[in-house]
């Protein structure tokens, strides 16, 4: 008898599906609901925390945290602090955010006591800020702390693969090994049938009988002429790769030493976009790029005192290395104690420590080369010999820095005359000597032994 499908059976699968699929949507609108409800309240309550930490993070996060004292106070609900502890109202704010120095030179008492409880160093003024702005900024820091996302049960796998499509890569690479176990089988059973058709037709399958050969190491011995040339290429492959194996040595490519503290060159040159030559600035204009002061690192690190990482997390490669917020949180109080930093008053006790940095790129003696002369002049661009350090976690010698490599980057690299009338003059007299429109280092000359090797 014919099996009928069962008419039921579909109509029931696609309902239970937009069930699912309701339930799931309205429980996004009804989260979307509460969160625009959530904005509405606070904006009529007097401020819009949203637009009140952009504007915070603008003007007052270099100064002020949320919930420690750096060169201001904390600021977390200030407004209901002052007006509860002072009796100071909002009015008393606008003034002294707009003019904090007119609030002391008009002996305001509490304006004159925050002022030299902090060592006298004077608040910036910020005149351009309006009312509302201020009230948005308020409302920011009276917000409570953003709870912490959590995905739903079931798209960790989804995400953690990085598609938006929901479906997985284990799914995927189960659904092929399924494909290919049918594969395997369907060619199983077709061997079985043909030999079943091959031994009801009478045909014998026999394998065939090796034939008795000399082995091949016999017949290898016997040709002379085989032996000889095999020699031949034998000692020439071993001399060419003793020879590549000797140059190697006091090569450092991909030499990345621990240092005393993690400096992530992937945070600061990449996300942050800093440019190499604000830490190193003697690139500019001596001989060496220089290792920066840690008085540098704190121009930024005295507000930055916890790491906060990206919005959607640590990846799954930096989770793998231990690269966790805490982590680099860690390293900044490694670099407060070596500076002798209290982070608590906001000043310097004296008690520094040094900081043993491993080099990286170290230059036999007897070779020369000058940073300037390639930054400055040249304009060279650091990534050039150092390599892509915007996504370098730990900095690692790129570049093999052999004399053969820096000869090829002179025979190759053009020099730039813009702006320089001791290379136009020369440029130009050259030019036409060599009959072209411009010129190597090569060519000026960036091949001399005495370039390098005094």
């Amino acid at each position: 008898m014919k099996k009928v499908f069962n008419r039921t059976l579909l109509p029931t699968l696609l309902g239970l599906f937009f069930l699912l699929f309701s339930t799931s949507f309205y429980g996004q609108e009804e989260a979307a609901a509460e969160a625009s409800a959530e904005v509405a309240e606070a904006t009529a309550a007097g401020g819009d925390p949203a637009k009140g930490k952009q504007l915070f993070n603008q003007n007052c996060a270099a100064c002020h945290a949320l919930n420690r004292k750096m060169t201001g106070p904390a600021l977390a609900n200030v407004e209901t602090r002052l007006s509860e502890e002072e009796g100071l109202d909002k009015e008393w704010l606008y003034a002294w955010i707009k003019n904090s120095a007119g609030m002391i030179a008009s002996g305001d008492a509490y304006a004159n006591k925050i002022y030299n409880e902090y060592n006298q160093a004077a608040m910036t003024a910020f005149p351009t800020l309006s009312n509302a702005d201020i009230d948005n900024i308020l409302a920011y820091t009276a917000a409570p702390p953003p709870a912490p996302v959590t995905p739903p049960p079931g798209t960790e796998v989804a995400v953690a693969a990085g598609g938006s499509s929901g479906i997985s890569n284990e799914i995927i690479l189960g659904a092929l090994a399924l494909v290919f176990g049918l594969l395997v089988v369907m060619l199983v059973l077709v061997n079985q049938t043909l030999r079943r058709i091959a031994e009801a037709n009478g045909v014998v399958l026999e394998k065939a009988k090796a034939e008795k050969r000399i082995p091949i190491w016999k017949a290898f011995a016997q040709n002379q002429f085989l032996v000889l040339v095999s020699v031949i290429f034998l000692l020439l492959g071993s001399a060419y790769f003793a020879y590549g194996w000797m140059m190697q040595v006091g090569v450092d490519q991909g030499y990345a030493p621990v240092q005393p503290i993690h400096y992530s060159h992937k945070i600061h040159a990449g996300d942050n976009k800093i440019e190499c030559k604000y830490c190193h600035s003697s690139a500019r204009v001596s001989k060496h790029s220089g290792i920066p002061a840690l008085n540098v690192c704190m121009n930024c690190l005295k507000s930055i005192y916890e790491y906060k990482g990206n919005p959607e997390g640590p990846s799954a490669e930096d989770l793998a290395n231990g690269y966790t917020n805490e982590f680099y949180t860690g390293e900044i109080k490694k670099l407060y104690k070596a500076v002798g930093w209290d982070e608590e008053n906001q000043q310097y006790t004296g008690e520094a420590q040094p900081v043993e940095w491993v080099r990286i790129h170290n230059l036999p003696d007897f070779a020369y080369f000058n940073h300037s002369q390639h930054v400055t002049v040249a304009g060279v661009e650091c990534q050039t010999c150092h390599g892509p350090v915007e996504e370098m976690e730990i900095m690692y010698q790129h570049a093999p820095l052999t004399m053969g490599w820096c000869i090829n980057c002179h025979r190759e690299t053009n020099v730039k005359v813009e702006g320089n009338e001791y290379y136009e003059a020369i440029h130009a007299e050259l030019s036409k000597k060599y009959g072209v429109t411009e010129l190597t280092a090569a060519m000026m000359g960036g091949l001399e032994c005495g370039k390098c090797h005094y």
